[in-house]
């Protein structure tokens, strides 16, 4: 490894770090945030008066910062598979801030990110300037473009939550590929293109965080963040020699190499970010766990306390024919439901609760 390389992990490294703090901070604003302005630049204006999630968001910025740093020094095939290590950044947040215990499982996925980060560092092609034909280049980066915008003509669509976060992975993924065409550009003096992608970049960016925030006022965070993440991977790679010019090697054995590492980075990501530890530090919610058995549990609960349900709703009626206020708390409430998590995904109880009011 030459040592502008091994910088450029380093920083990338760096970038992951940056990057889990913001979407931790991010996260909790989200979950607040009201479900009528879903894709709506309204929402960012929601958020940007939270301090908690500008803070997140000045973590993402260094994070991008750093991995444009990257960019200019390695190959878009390494640094944004070994963003994947930001995973493994909450796990150690987890264990040190949140008191979780690790299982032997989430220490293997760990495990494998780290190895198949290694492995792409060393199979991965060099460096390189060279970018596709602009034709080439100005198709691929549209088409990636149009994708990810998709899910803003299904808004209504029962499958909206699912792919909101495929829009943001897309998202993430094409502002990988500009920030590397923005790197170069600053590399090689061209600072008029460099303002350009800075542009695009920066629109991009505001695309993957608004679908991002509106995935995750639908489903609880470790369902969005490693998909996300795993997404923004996969496209980052199998189309770098595409769009970024990186000639991977004819020997079968690199290839082989280079595939079988970024399937233990996606593996190893989606297992450690779906982890409890995980959901501790990313979720804002009394409990990240499989939304079958929060299932489950709901309804034990609603069995064992069924009478005292029926008690209270009696009490609830006999207020309201003697004139209390019982209607209007009702229909405060319901009010309530309908701006904001009505429309959660319905296998996932806990992640609409917390201490037994709507989040």
């Amino acid at each position: 490894m030459t040592a502008l390389l091994a910088l450029g992990v380093l920083a990338a490294l760096a970038s992951a770090v940056l990057y889990s703090a913001g979407v931790t901070l991010q996260a909790i604003e989200a979950r607040d945030a009201p479900c009528e302005e879903s894709l709506k630049l309204s929402l960012l204006r929601w958020l940007v008066h939270r301090r908690r999630w500008l803070a997140g968001t000045s973590c993402v910025a260094g994070g991008w910062a750093m991995q444009a740093t990257a960019l200019m020094l390695a190959p878009i095939t390494i640094v944004q598979p070994a963003l994947a290590v930001s995973v493994v950044s909450l796990l150690f947040i987890a264990v040190r801030f949140f008191g979780e215990s690790v299982r032997p499982r989430e220490l293997l996925a760990a495990l494998a990110i780290v190895i198949g980060v290694a492995g792409l560092v060393l199979v991965a092609p060099q460096q390189t300037e060279a970018h596709a034909k602009p034709l080439t280049l100005s198709l691929g980066m549209a088409v990636l473009g149009a994708i990810a915008l998709a899910p803003y003509a299904l808004r209504g669509h029962r499958r909206f939550g699912a792919f909101a976060v495929i829009s943001a992975g897309l998202a993430y993924a094409w502002t990988g590929f500009s920030t590397k065409f923005l790197a170069d550009s600053v590399s090689s003096g061209a600072w008029v293109v460099a303002a350009l992608w800075l542009v695009a970049t920066a629109v991009a960016g505001v695309v993957g965080l608004l679908s991002e925030m509106t995935a995750l006022q639908n489903r609880s965070a470790i369902r969005v963040f490693p998909v996300v993440l795993v997404v923004q991977i996969v496209v980052a790679v199998l189309l770098a020699p595409l769009l970024a010019g990186e000639s991977w090697s004819p020997d079968a054995l690199v290839v082989a190499g280079l595939v079988a590492s970024l399937v233990v980075v996606s593996a190893g990501t989606r297992a450690l970010a779906g982890a409890d530890a995980v959901g501790a530090v990313i979720g804002t919610d009394e409990a990240q766990r499989d939304p079958a058995a929060a299932a489950d549990e709901v309804g034990e609960r609603d069995q064992r306390g069924e009478g005292d349900s029926a008690h209270h709703q009696e009490d609830e009626r006999q207020r309201d024919a003697d004139g209390e206020p019982g209607r209007q708390r009702e229909d405060g409430g319901r009010g309530r439901d309908q701006a904001g998590r009505r429309d959660r995904e319905p296998r996932e109880p806990v992640a609409v609760l917390q201490h037994g009011e709507p989040s």
